[in-house]
């Protein structure tokens, strides 16, 4: 089939290599250059990399108006498919390709409805998630389901870990269904059961709060990895937590007090501890937690809040 394909993030390069290995896509939707690093770097998305490497016409925009509509319109596609191309996309643009619009999204709908469903699944202590292609509606990611996959989340995973697998998984099944909409044998069923929703994150979400029990505070700290990216404060600077377990056995501590216990930097939550693995102070870069702690001019009374 003739396809255009919309996404943005390197989680969408599997799904948009291999549909272009089976159909033929001949526009990729895509979002403008974004200034990224400290030197703001005017940088293509993922996606717009991958398209240039394959020689696959890129359309670039952040806004879904009547000019890329009418350009879409011009290349005939018989579908449409997203993966996180991170806008909505609306009438008459939804309703332009032939077979319509089908979404590549990373959760079991109707659950996690929305731009960051790995993420707030890992917060909220999820122990399974999954992907599903699902029509296109107005509604937020409300449409019929095609199909599903199911994926533990393990015990240890950040939200980057569960992301990266699924934009695998998912690729074949995308794919898959495609190839059934391509040969008329793909059956649809609406979605059933509770509805939650996942918004983008922000920094606020990514802020540790150690008086949470340890299990919480450790479900955030990996669900908001690698973006927004967790912190706590350390006096009035962010104090980046790249990566953390937990330390059950470790002395009881305050919330946010910092000590070191043998060879382990740990800190208080309203449980149990939990251990500082990787960490990144403000202005520096990331570091062993344990070459932190020994940088330090005054170790004693180090709170983090």
């Amino acid at each position: 089939m003739r396809l255009v394909f919309a996404g943005t993030p390197a989680v969408a390069v599997p799904a948009l290599r291999l549909l272009a290995e089976r159909h033929e896509v001949v526009a990729v939707l895509t979002r403008r250059d974004a200034e990224l690093g400290r030197k703001r770097v005017l940088t293509p998305s993922p996606v717009a990399a991958a398209a240039d490497e394959l020689g696959i016409e890129t359309i670039k925009a952040n806004r879904l108006d009547e000019t890329v509509t009418e350009r879409i319109r011009s290349l005939a596609p018989d579908l449409g498919v997203i993966v996180a191309y991170g806008g909505l996309v609306r009438e008459p643009l939804l309703s332009t390709p032939r077979l319509g619009w089908v979404n590549l999204h990373f959760s079991l709908l109707p659950a996690w409805r929305g731009a960051a469903p790995v993420q707030h699944a890992v917060i909220a202590g999820d122990e399974v998630t999954g992907a599903a292609v699902f029509q296109l509606v107005p509604e937020l990611d409300a449409g019929d389901v095609f199909s599903e996959l199911t994926r533990a989340i393990g015990a240890d995973e950040t939200a980057g870990d569960v992301l990266g697998a699924l934009s695998l998984s998912g690729a074949d099944l995308l794919a898959d269904t495609v190839d059934a909409l391509a040969d008329g044998t793909a059956a649809s069923a609406p979605q059933t059961g509770a509805v939650t929703l996942a918004p983008k994150l922000s920094l606020v979400d990514a802020h540790l709060d150690f008086h949470q029990p340890a299990a919480a505070v450790y479900a955030r700290q990996r669900g908001v990895t690698p973006e927004p990216g967790a912190f706590a404060l350390l006096g009035d600077d962010r104090f980046k937590v790249l990566a953390a377990r937990p330390a059950p056995d470790a002395d009881e501590l305050a919330p946010g007090a910092v000590a070191l216990q043998g060879k382990r930097v740990v800190v208080g939550t309203g449980t149990y501890p939990l251990e500082l693995v990787t960490v990144q102070p403000a202005g520096k870069k990331a570091m062993a937690a344990a070459d932190w702690w020994r940088g330090l001019s005054a170790a004693n009374g180090v709170v983090l809040r």
